[in-house]
């Protein structure tokens, strides 16, 4: 039987550098076509409420719950180290600023005049609750190394992955943080105030120093081909439900694609 020279490179093991590169290759597509809109002066309020209730009731608010999921596997002592550090952060902030990073965000939200009550029971549209059940899936019944790919790898992830891995670069600084946050979308286009937006200087302080241990973690463990070749095919199948997810929040902002 013939194989695509595609399938059959895949089903050989990868190096390292191999496999990284082919997990850098996911992470640079994870980029939708709204994300200029967002970034840019001509998003609107009732847009960017409703892209960050999406937001928080998809990931943000249970990635706690969904990383304990992925240790309740047993993975490897290093591993279940790991996942139970971010953890910490995430729900005491403990390693940077002292507040749960869902409060932080809460926080913003409340900058931005949206009211915090509403955050408790968002509805998710059918995209997004497609995608938010599939983590679900992912992370209960599937083995520890694709839930923590799936979660550190893509969730965790964004464009900037490959540069964030491969130039080892160092924390910033404090300077360099408010310098960011004074340049963010939310702070020049919107008027949000720097003190509300502490779930960003966490991100900065925390993120992207800690990309490669996340990298180094999946390559370490992902030790022969058929493991490589299911964590790349989980992710591929992450990034088509994620773009999914976006297109869905686009709908819902009636934005639309310019042919």
């Amino acid at each position: 039987m013939n194989f695509p020279l595609q399938h059959v490179l895949l089903m050989r093991k990868l190096s390292p550098d191999q496999f990284r590169d082919k997990l850098f290759d996911v992470l640079r597509r994870k980029q939708h076509w709204t994300i200029s809109h967002f970034n840019g002066p001509s998003a609107t309020r009732a847009q960017l409420n409703i892209r960050y209730h999406q937001e928080y009731a998809v990931y943000i608010r249970d990635f706690s719950v969904l990383l304990a999921h992925v240790i309740a596997k047993n993975p490897p002592w290093k591993i279940r180290r790991h996942l139970a550090t971010t953890i910490y952060e995430e729900e005491t902030g403990g390693l940077s600023l002292g507040s749960p990073h869902q409060e932080l965000f809460l926080q913003m939200m409340s900058g931005l005049g949206f009211d915090r009550a509403s955050f408790r029971d968002v509805e998710l549209l059918g995209n997004s609750r497609v995608y938010r059940e599939w983590l679900d899936h992912i992370c209960q019944t599937e083995d520890w190394l694709i839930g923590a790919s799936v979660l550190t790898i893509f969730v965790e992830g964004t464009i900037h992955d490959p540069d964030d891995v491969q130039y080892l670069r160092t924390r910033k600084s404090t300077a360099e943080i408010e310098d960011l946050i004074q340049k963010h979308p939310l702070v020049l286009y919107h008027g949000l105030s720097p003190d509300h937006m502490n779930f960003i200087r966490v991100q900065e302080m925390i993120e992207p120093a800690n990309r490669k241990a996340a990298y180094d973690m999946i390559i370490e463990y992902a030790t022969d081909s058929h493991q490589q070749q299911h964590i790349l095919q989980i992710l591929e199948e992450a990034l088509k439900l994620w773009l999914r997810y976006q297109d869905g929040i686009a709908r819902a902002c009636g934005l639309h694609r310019n042919p």
